[in-house]
């Protein structure tokens, strides 16, 4: 017999809901933040990783769950932004109970909320999820399933880092480009194969030692210190780890011309994105560059039957808001961040009206 959860709401102004789980049996604790059901359901992924408390996760899945508004909306998907964390070391805490235990949080929504893969939890995982609720993308089974988003992710991570290479350097010719990627996991990995075989000169890191050798040893990759690669000289960062690496410490400190990669809510704050304006090193905002991933979850969670075509159209489509948010930025001489935002803001606002 499944054991009662205990489900609160958490005040968080600007989200429609917020719900704290926790279920004793299992030593779970986490948060499911719903930020706007403007454009449709919320979609977005839950991740699991060890938090220093409550707050701190609190304070994560609300801007992971703002930043998917936004990257449903720059996707053009009829998808709201929710977010979705666990809290705990999953090689120690996560079990099939834990897991089907949050599953029957999500159900609660009724719909108003889908989950897929995240940090921390695999395709499997999501098999385990489906046991007790519908309401999950990212299966490897099924007429629909999309299975690992992180291929289409990288994809659209390599598309943009071209694209910002040509509005920063006049080509989007990578070859003989140097590229510094921060986190080689299964989308940093995909990414320095592609940025590899168009010729660019890679520098690596993450804080597994084993997949530092790895991407050496695949992609003739120079290994550099997890807390160094924020300073090495390089034409194009692409952070594809944790968010908030882009803060005034680090941005003092970096050596490049340009920004983009693959991981969430990269700038620690909004003005973070005025101060690498300043330092005129071009930033392609992440939930632009990084939403492959959604795009390809998109296609289980509305049904879609041509996937292959679904998701050209879209990352094309991706492409020129890219291109479009550049060339704004240019003609105003302000931070691509705000103009971004703006033309977001500008989507969600009218549909919400």
């Amino acid at each position: 017999m499944n054991s009662p959860l205990n489900i609160t709401h958490v005040f968080a102004p600007g989200h429609e809901t917020v719900l704290r789980i926790e279920d004793r049996a299992t030593g779970l604790i986490g948060f499911i933040a719903v930020h706007s059901t403007a454009l449709g359901p919320a979609a977005g992924g839950l991740r699991m990783r060890p938090y220093d408390s409550q707050d701190a996760a609190i304070e994560d899945v609300l801007r992971l769950s703002r930043g998917m508004t936004y990257k449903n909306a720059a996707a053009g998907l009829p998808l709201g932004g929710g977010k979705a964390v666990i809290m705990g070391d999953p090689a120690k805490l996560k079990t099939p109970e834990l897991l089907r235990a949050f599953a029957r949080a999500i159900n609660t929504l009724e719909g108003r909320y889908w989950t897929a893969e995240d940090m921390g939890m695999t395709p499997d995982d999501m098999a385990i999820l489906a046991e007790e609720t519908r309401y999950v993308a990212g299966l490897a089974d099924g007429k629909f399933a999309s299975g690992d988003p992180s291929p289409i992710t990288a994809r659209g991570i390599f598309q943009s880092i071209q694209t910002t290479a040509h509005h920063r350097f006049g080509t989007a010719d990578l070859a003989g480009r140097v590229v510094a990627v921060q986190g080689l996991g299964h989308v940093g990995a995909h990414l320095c194969k592609m940025l590899h075989h168009a010729g660019a000169k890679l520098i690596v890191t993450d804080i597994d030692d084993a997949r530092i050798a790895d991407a050496v040893d695949a992609f003739e990759a120079v290994a550099a210190d997890p807390l160094g690669i924020l300073s090495v000289e390089a034409d194009i960062l692409a952070p594809c780890a944790i968010g908030a690496v882009l803060n005034p410490a680090t941005i003092a400190d970096l050596k490049v011309a340009a920004v983009c990669g693959g991981a969430n809510n990269q700038l620690a704050s909004d003005k973070d994105g005025e101060a690498l304006h300043k330092r005129g090193i071009l930033y392609a905002p992440d939930y632009v560059a990084n939403a492959g991933g959604i795009i390809n979850v998109a296609t289980e969670i509305l049904e879609i039957e041509d996937r292959a075509s679904f998701v050209d159209q879209k990352l094309a489509a991706l492409d020129d808001t890219l291109n479009r948010i550049f060339q704004r930025a240019t003609q105003r001489n302000c931070s691509p961040n705000d103009v971004a935002t703006e033309i977001v803001d500008e989507v969600v606002t009218s549909k919400a009206a």
